[in-house]
């Protein structure tokens, strides 16, 4: 995959141009956020790896820009550990969030995770209709009425596994398994925020798709 990093520290940004390419990714690098803003508009990768704390732009902003046209996956950097942080960049539209220092197999493995969502979501061939949703996954298009959602990659996948489990009960555990590609840390915080802000894009006042069974999980109605 073409895959952009953005990161102040040069040495930092050494190390994972060194981690990604020796696994055989194309990198392109940026040096602060508005450099990174130009080569994801000039060279179209396929994911980006931000650091949040940046000069000119940080990458919350970032972020927010990426997300206006594009919903590829977005994994966050960070010497912060602090939970509002994280939270932060997954309202934003976050896909993933590792904490520096980080291990090389833990990023190589959870860029595995977002780019096994990629083929996937690429070799599905079904279009789906729910009330007032269209749902292409094979081309990835989502639409509610006549408009295209701007959804990230996470919200994309919930649905689309609620879309293939529609009327069952999923729990959180089978949700964050499929999703996430991870094995279940208790962790309701990270699912009600993806789920909250899916909702907060498909509903309408006529139309509640996302059913909630408090102490149980989820079905998609």
């Amino acid at each position: 995959m073409k895959i952009l990093i953005a990161e102040d520290e040069s040495d930092l940004r050494v190390l994972l141009h060194d981690q990604l390419s020796g696994a055989g990714h194309e990198v392109i690098e940026a040096e602060n956020g508005i450099r990174a803003l130009q080569l994801f508009q000039s060279e179209a990768p396929d994911m980006a790896v931000l650091d949040v704390m940046m000069p000119v732009m940080d990458g919350f902003s970032l972020l927010a820009q990426i997300r206006e046209t594009s919903d590829m996956p977005v994994i966050f950097l960070t010497a912060k550990s602090d939970e509002t942080d994280k939270v932060s960049g997954l309202r934003l539209g976050a896909d993933d969030y590792l904490v520096k220092p980080w291990g090389r197999s833990e990023l190589l493995a959870r860029i595995e995770v977002q780019k096994r969502h990629i083929k996937k979501s690429d070799n599905v061939e079904s279009v789906l209709v729910s009330g007032n949703l269209w749902m292409d996954f094979g081309n990835g298009v989502i639409k509610k009425e006549n408009e295209v959602l701007n959804l990230n990659a996470k919200e994309y996948h919930i649905l689309k596994f609620f879309a293939e489990n529609k009327g069952k009960v999923l729990t959180k555990k089978q949700i964050y398994q499929e999703v996430w590609q991870d094995e279940f840390v208790y962790d309701d915080n990270t699912i009600m925020v993806h789920i909250s802000h899916l909702r907060s894009k498909i509903d309408d006042d006529s139309h509640h798709h996302i059913e909630t069974l408090i102490g149980i999980g989820y079905r998609f109605s």
